[in-house]
């Protein structure tokens, strides 16, 4: 149980606090509710770009990173399709220096044109390296506008293409600021060693006269239902022939999450997983396989993606994870099962809530979904859902129509 209270200032920023006296540190988390999904098709990636602008400077802090080191702190972020997370560590007694570095950049972050440049190119590269120049890499840039036809998901967080990056001018990285990186779009945790009445002080005077932004209400094309398999073959210069199926299932927040999130589990989780042990093991038809789920807000994806061994092909590979599939539709699964992945469930997430860190986030996105008690109400859900409920979602999720398979193909195989 995560032990919080809370505070919404008048500018509509909402502040979590968690108090540990167990810990020495002090953790300040800040949540923006804005991922790539709520980017325009045409300006792809200025999420991403932002968590590096966003520690390129404000007015009155020339270096961030510095002067959160000098008084002995960490930082770090993160973008995903939904948000945009920054978080920081620093000793107790300096929480007031992390308050200082938050709210200046959200007040008013640095718009040099030499920032802009430097961390443009940064992107660019990042987007070169990871995902055009390493093997595997631009996977998702070909899969999701394949699975995804109307939602915004269709992009991943790098963006499109690099020329969005590239053409991106200071009006649009100022107007994509401006609409989401302000008070009432933002949700702050504060934890570790902390006092409520001090972080609500510290909350007043550093963040309530920072101006509410507009309100934005966001407006995303819903993805119709799947109702065909589709298909897609690549072949590239990779090691080894790749296999990755996708199925869409309900988002975070919805009925159903949970037991979709078992039954990748049930699939593909570790190596006592039926897709391992029959096709690693047993059959050693992948070197590799694996099932896990994307945890997106808005409806996301149960994806199986492994590495095809080299005497066996891609097609008859992909027939045999079809069978797995389909004995665990025809079949279901067993009391015994379902217990084995609850509890492998239950362990992980109670193992992420040692690090105060965690849950600083988890509260975070609680928030986010409405009700921050969703934090502690994790593994009650889990535990609630049922061998019918499994058996039930199998048929639906795991149907052939709500499928996309993605042929990775090695050229080197093809050679041989």
């Amino acid at each position: 149980m995560i032990d919080f209270k809370s505070f919404t200032l008048e500018n509509g920023l909402r502040v979590i606090v968690h108090e540990d006296p167990t810990v020495q540190i002090a953790v300040l988390n800040i949540l923006y509710d804005v991922g790539s999904r709520d980017e325009h098709p045409d300006k792809t990636g200025f999420a991403h770009l932002f968590e590096h602008l966003m520690f390129g400077g404000s007015k009155n802090i020339a270096n961030y990173d510095e002067a959160l080191q000098l008084a002995g702190g960490e930082n770090n972020a993160f973008t995903s399709t939904d948000i945009t997370n920054y978080y920081m560590t620093l000793p107790a007694q300096n929480l007031e220096t992390g308050f200082w570095l938050e709210s200046d950049r959200m007040l008013s972050l640095s718009f040099d044109p030499k920032v802009l440049e430097v961390q443009r190119k940064v992107v660019i590269e990042e987007f070169k390296q990871r995902y055009l120049n390493q093997p595997y890499g631009d996977l998702w840039l070909k899969l999701r506008p394949l699975v995804y036809q109307k939602h915004s998901y269709r992009w991943p967080t790098i963006g499109k293409e690099i020329s969005h990056i590239e053409n991106a001018t200071m009006e649009d990285v100022k107007s994509f600021f401006n609409k989401h990186y302000v008070p009432n779009q933002a949700i702050m945790v504060v934890a570790g060693k902390v006092k409520f009445d001090e972080v609500k002080r510290l909350s007043e005077k550093w963040f309530g006269p920072i101006p509410r932004g507009n309100d934005y209400k966001r407006e995303l094309p819903q993805e119709p239902k799947q109702v065909e398999r589709r298909f897609m073959e690549i072949t590239a210069d990779v090691p080894a022939d790749a296999l990755h199926m996708t199925f869409h299932i309900p988002g975070k927040f919805d009925d159903g999450y949970h037991t979709a999130d078992l039954i990748s589990d049930i699939l593909g989780r570790g190596s006592s997983s039926r897709l391992y042990e029959k096709l690693v093991k047993e059959k050693e038809t992948f070197s590799s396989i694996g099932a896990s789920i994307t945890g997106s807000i808005d409806p996301g994806l149960l994806i199986i993606g492994g590495k095809v061994s080299s005497n066996v092909s891609i097609k008859k590979a992909e027939e045999e994870v079809q069978e797995v599939i389909d004995e665990l539709i025809t079949s279901g699964t067993s009391t015994k099962e379902l217990e084995k992945v609850k509890n492998q469930a239950e362990a992980s997430h109670v193992m992420s809530e040692v690090e105060v860190l965690n849950r600083a986030l988890n509260l975070a996105i609680a928030t986010l979904s409405g009700d921050t008690n969703l934090a502690n109400e994790e593994t009650t859900k889990i535990q609630q859902v049922s061998v019918e409920q499994v058996n039930k979602s199998v048929k639906e999720i795991l149907a052939p129509t709500n499928c996309t398979v993605l042929h990775y193909k090695s050229k080197q195989k093809e050679i041989i």
